[in-house]
């Protein structure tokens, strides 16, 4: 199967970049969830395969249930080390944005990213990527960008002499961006890609269990108390939305990650088209993040771009609202009489 997506010139123009280079990072978006800490691992694994020693730099705190996956414990945070990545961003060689498709999304390291002298290469699968680079390997119908790492090192010839170590972030990637291979999964290069990828040994059940059955007993509690209490089910647009406060995260000890998943349990409701959830800003005032999930045809991403200050893919997509709750949960319903033709 031709899984290829580079054509000769841009393979001699990274190839070309990649050998030049002596000090390499790889950054990755605010918040990163499991396709943009798999991707960076697996491709600072492939680095390391042609000798290269890169960091990956992340803006922030990344969820406890990615902690397992090899070679975590390289990652630098930048707002844990802000003088140390600022000082690479300056000395850099080679800078890699993966998983973003504009520098607002990296939040407090934009700076750094935007003015860095080093040549830029973005690799990603969100839609209207306007970071500048000098090469942009942009594909939105791509599961993830970790699939797009595999078809990459795949046509540089690499994926012969990368180990498990790569394979799993890869697959976790995959996985985590797919919902389990549940939406945006359909095309056989990506069973090919996981085909591949086994070749390597890596339990593919385990990494499973070690991204959705690794949750604290607070967070089975909270996802019971949200679905129970705090759920709200709209027959009429076969859409449901589901608020959660500072305090309600606090009476459960949230912790970054534990709200993973939850926006995709009432899609089992039957019949149901679009799944929001809301979520209160731990930290900041007026914040609210939001996350859409559909199914078929209904295009999320639209609806995050109109009303809620985001976007994403057809049918997994997020934003926010600057406002409080009850402005968000009025969005909503604004966003649910706009898509009405569409819902019903």
């Amino acid at each position: 199967m031709n899984i290829d997506i580079l054509n000769a010139n841009q393979l001699a123009q990274l190839n070309q970049l990649i050998s030049t280079a002596q000090t390499v990072l790889i950054t990755c978006h605010k918040s990163p969830d499991g396709d943009a800490i798999g991707s960076s691992l697996g491709w600072a694994e492939y680095l390391r395969s042609l000798g290269k020693d890169p960091t990956v730099i992340v803006p922030d705190q990344y969820p406890d249930f990615l902690k397992w996956m090899p070679n975590t414990e390289k990652i630098v945070r930048y707002d844990k080390h802000k003088e140390k990545c600022d000082m690479l961003f300056k000395i850099a060689d080679l800078v890699f944005c993966l998983d973003y498709n504009t520098p607002s999304r990296v939040d407090e390291m934009e700076s750094s990213l935007v003015n860095t002298k080093a040549p830029r290469v973005l690799i990603d699968h969100h839609l209207d990527p306007n970071v500048p680079t000098v090469l942009t390997i942009s594909q939105p119908e791509a599961s993830s960008t970790s699939e797009l790492i595999f078809r990459i090192v795949w046509q540089l010839g690499g994926f012969e002499q990368v180990s498990k170590q790569f394979a799993v972030p890869i697959y976790c990637g995959m996985m985590t961006d797919t919902g389990g291979f549940l939406y945006n999964s359909t095309r056989p290069e990506i069973y090919f890609i996981i085909g591949e990828l086994l070749t390597k040994n890596i339990d593919k059940d385990k990494i499973y269990r070690n991204v959705y059955h690794n949750y604290s007993e607070d967070r089975i509690r909270m996802m019971g108390y949200v679905m129970y209490e705090k759920l709200v089910y709209v027959p009429e647009f076969h859409a449901a939305f589901y608020t959660l406060t500072k305090e309600e995260q606090k009476r459960f000890r949230f912790i970054k990650g534990d709200a993973e998943g939850l926006v995709n349990i009432p899609q089992q409701i039957k019949g149901l088209k679009l799944s929001i959830s809301l979520r209160e800003d731990s930290d900041k005032p007026n914040l609210i993040w939001v996350s859409l999930r559909s199914v078929d045809d209904f295009p999320c991403n639209k609806m995050a771009e109109e009303f809620f200050n985001g976007g994403g893919h057809l049918n997994a997509s997020g934003g926010r609202v600057n406002g409080t709750m009850q402005d968000a949960v009025k969005t909503v319903k604004k966003a649910l009489l706009a898509y009405e033709n569409k819902l019903k």
